[in-house]
């Protein structure tokens, strides 16, 4: 279960995405979130993922 609060999901991905998943659609692949789905939500809290840098800003 993903967290609620904007501020915790984005902390809680980039922990993930730091420390076990190379890429967003990885992570979304195995947690079984739905990709298109987080990033609306993402997006909807002014955050996007960045592939460069694998983080979510």
């Amino acid at each position: 279960m993903l967290p609620e609060n904007p501020a915790m999901l984005v902390s809680y991905l980039n922990l993930k995405l730091r420390d076990y998943y190379g890429t967003l659609a990885e992570l979304c692949e195995d947690e079984d979130i739905p990709e298109a789905e987080l990033l609306a939500r993402l997006a909807d809290a002014g955050y996007r993922y960045d592939a460069e840098t694998n983080s979510i800003r």
